[in-house]
């Protein structure tokens, strides 16, 4: 791909897990950095950019505005084939992985925020909301992690990076089950066991 992407960025947000993601596939980047103590991301430069204010944004080089880590780490993916984070279109291995692409955003975190803000209220009824319960969505990784030592099979992908980024994150943040889960530990433990992860932590 020619030219730069840029990267608006702040560590303590979802665009840690996109500079992973552009650290993993060997991408040209600039960080910009926003300060959400100033209110950097609700001025009117960055709201005309994204209008929800909202981290990780990434700007492709023809102008393209992205947003959502799933979604950039599945085009990164695609566009960078070399990198080696997407199976081959077409195979059962690229079904499994859209699976778990996808399982973050729509299962793992609207259920961690359900049990953690919402402590005093009763659960939302099974039946209507799309990841069912927090425990069947720890239960189902459990399971899918066991064998390890990726999501799908051998080989990381974009999904386990995403999936890693997002346990992690909620182990910090004291999601229950996470911390004495060995499978889901371990499995953290090896996907931020990669120099890439490593350099997207480095102050930049």
């Amino acid at each position: 791909m020619e030219g730069r992407l840029k990267l608006y960025y702040n560590p303590m947000s979802r665009a840690a897990i996109t500079r992973w993601v552009l650290e993993e596939v060997g991408a040209d980047y600039e960080l910009v950095h926003l300060d959400f103590e100033a209110g950097e991301n609700r001025r009117a430069d960055f709201l005309s950019i994204n209008p929800m204010g909202k981290l990780p944004t990434l700007v492709l080089p023809d102008g393209t505005v992205m947003t959502e880590s799933a979604a950039i780490a599945a085009h990164l993916a695609d566009r960078y084939p070399d990198a080696g984070l997407a199976p081959a279109m077409g195979t059962s291995e690229r079904a499994t992985y859209y699976r778990w692409l996808f399982f973050a955003p729509s299962c793992i975190e609207p259920a961690a925020s359900e049990v953690m803000m919402r402590r005093d209220s009763a659960p939302l009824p099974k039946k209507s909301v799309g990841w069912g319960s927090y425990d069947d969505v720890i239960d189902t990784l459990e399971s899918q992690l066991s064998p390890g030592p990726y999501l799908t099979g051998d080989r990381f992908t974009a999904a386990d990076l995403i999936i890693a980024a997002t346990l992690r994150w909620m182990t910090l943040f004291g999601a229950p089950r996470l911390e004495t889960s060995n499978p889901i530990q371990a499995f953290i433990e090896r996907a931020t066991d990669r120099a890439a992860y490593r350099r997207s932590q480095a102050s930049g």
